[in-house]
C-alpha cells in the first residue's frame, strides 16, 4: 500500500496509542501468574497480536472484555504448531525465555525481518542455565527443549538489546535457585529494564540490582495475578509532537510525564531544538517553531533516531546524533533507510557507523521506500506533510505498532490518500 502525501497544515487534539512496550511485559507476566490478570488499555497491534497468538498456543487464555484483556496464565502446555512470532522482536526474544518453563519442546518461527536480526546471546546464555537451545546460526527459527528450571548464574552481553535482559528476568523467578545476571559490557537502554522491573514488580515479584543494571539477583518467587493499566506509548507519541513543532499544532492526550519509556525523551529533546510546548494534565501541546540543530546520544532512546532524524531535516545548522548502532539491527538498517529517504528528498546528510550529521534545509517530495519498517514510514510522512508530493510505500507497515496512524493523520489535517 502507497500512503499519497501533499503539502498540508496539521492542527487538533488526539490520543496517543497504548503502550506497545509495556502491552507486552503485561502480557508475559499475567502469562507467568497462576489465574486471571486483567491488562487494561492495551495496544491491539500487529506485535501484540503476535504475542497474544504464540502465548495462546502454550495454553494461556486470553479473551476480550470491554476494551480489556483477562489473561488466564500459569499453566503451559507444549504447543501443536509452531510459535509463530510474525516480526515482532519483543514476543520472540520474550518467547525464547518462556519456553524454557513450557514442558516439551517448543519452535519459535519469525517473518523476513525478523528472521535477519540476532538472538545468539540469549541462546547462548539460555544454554548456560542448562536449556536446551537451537538457533539457525544465531538467528530464527529457535527450537527449545523446556521444562524444569534450575537457574543460577549467567552471563550476557548488556549492549546488543535490552529485550535479551529482559527475557531472562521474566523466567528468572520460576528457576528453583533463582538466577544471578551479570552483564558483560555496560548496559543500553535502561529505561527498558527498568520498565520491566516495574511491570514484574506490579505481578508481585522482587528484582535486586546494583546501581548501573550490570548484576541482577532474583530470587525464587511466585508471579500473582494483578490488574495491570498501560500507559500511552511515548514512541508513537513522538511522531505526533514532532508534527506539531514543524507543521502546525498538535495536542497529545494520554501520555504520563513521569513515565519510564526511553522515548519519553522526545519532548526535552524537542525543548533543546526550540519548540514551543506546553504541558499538563497528561497532555502535551506543540507549536510549530523554528528549529535548531542540536547533539544527542540515543543510546539509550534508539527508537527516536527516525523522529529526531526528519526534525533535523528542517532544523537551522547540522544536527549530530551518536550511540546509533543498535538502529542498524532494527525492522531495517534505520541509519541508512534515514539517509536513502533524505537525499531522496534533498537533505544533506553524512552516514558513519555509530554516527549520523544533518544539515538541516528545504526537503522537497519525493518516493520513499519505508523498508517495511514502521519508524521509517511514519517519520517521512511528517517530512511529506511538509513538503508535499511525497509517496511512501508499504505504507501498512505501521499496523505493527500504530495501526490508527494514518486515519490520525487524516484527522489532524494531514492530505493523506492511501492506495491500494
Amino acid at each position: 500500500m502507497k500512503a499519497l502525501i501533499s503539502r498540508s497544515k496539521i492542527s487538533g487534539k488526539t490520543e496517543a496509542p497504548s503502550s506497545k512496550s509495556y502491552t507486552l511485559r503485561g502480557l508475559m507476566c499475567a502469562a507467568l501468574a497462576k489465574g486471571p490478570s486483567q491488562i487494561v488499555r492495551p495496544l491491539d497491534a500487529d506485535d501484540t497480536v503476535a504475542a497474544r497468538e504464540v502465548l495462546g498456543k502454550i495454553g494461556v487464555g486470553i479473551k476480550n472484555d470491554n476494551g480489556s484483556w483477562i489473561v488466564n496464565g500459569g499453566n503451559f502446555h507444549q504447543p501443536d504448531s509452531d510459535l509463530y512470532c510474525h516480526d515482532s522482536a519483543g514476543t520472540l526474544r520474550f518467547m525464547m525465555a518462556l519456553c524454557a518453563a513450557v514442558p516439551g519442546t517448543c519452535k519459535l518461527t519469525a517473518g523476513p525481518s525478523l528472521a535477519r536480526r540476532p538472538l545468539g546471546p540469549l541462546a547462548d546464555a539460555l544454554r548456560q542455565l542448562g536449556i536446551d537451545c537451537a538457533t539457525g546460526d544465531g538467528k530464527a527459527p529457535v527450537i527449545i527443549k523446556g521444562g524444569q528450571l534450575q537457574g543460577g548464574k549467567v552471563e550476557l552481553p548488556g549492549n546488543i538489546s535490552s529485550q535479551f535482559v529482559s527475557a531472562l528476568m521474566f523466567i528468572a523467578p520460576l528457576a528453583t535457585d533463582g538466577m544471578n545476571i551479570e552483564l558483560t559490557s555496560q548496559l543500553e537502554s535502561k529505561p527498558y529494564i527498568l520498565m520491566t522491573r516495574d511491570c514484574m514488580h506490579a505481578f508481585g515479584i522482587e528484582v535486586g540490582h546494583n546501581l548501573d543494571f550490570t548484576r541482577l539477583n532474583i530470587h525464587h518467587q511466585a508471579y500473582k495475578p494483578a490488574k495491570y493499566i498501560v500507559e500511552g506509548d511515548w514512541s508513537s507519541a513522538s511522531y505526533l509532537l514532532a508534527l506539531g513543532a514543524i507543521a502546525g499544532e498538535t495536542e497529545v492526550t494520554n501520555l504520563n510525564p513521569k513515565s519510564r519509556q526511553a522515548d519519553s525523551e522526545i519532548w526535552i529533546l524537542l525543548n533543546r531544538m526550540g519548540a514551543h510546548m506546553k504541558a499538563g494534565h497528561g497532555a502535551i501541546t506543540m507549536s510549530q517553531s523554528k528549529l535548531h540543530a542540536f547533539r544527542a546520544d540515543l543510546s539509550d532512546c534508539i527508537d527516536l533516531l527516525p523522529t529526531l532524524a526528519a526534525l533535523a531535516a528542517v532544523a537551522k545548522g547540522v544536527s549530530e546524533f551518536t550511540g546509533i548502532i543498535r538502529a542498524r539491527l532494527k525492522e531495517s538498517d534505520r541509519v541508512a533507510a534515514m539517509k536513502e529517504g533524505m537525499q531522496r528528498m534533498g537533505i544533506k546528510i553524512k552516514e558513519e557507523p555509530d554516527r549520523l550529521l544533518i544539515t538541516g534545509g528545504a526537503p522537497h517530495g519525493a518516493v520513499i521506500d519505508s523498508k517495511g519498517d514502521h519508524r521509517i514510514a511514519m517519520a517521512f510522512s511528517m517530512l511529506g506533510i511538509l513538503a508535499g508530493d511525497t509517496v511512501i510505500e508499504g505504507a501498512e507497515c505501521v499496523n505493527k505498532t500504530f495501526p490508527a496512524y494514518w486515519d490520525i493523520l487524516r484527522s489532524l489535517g494531514g492530505d493523506v490518500t492511501l492506495d491500494g
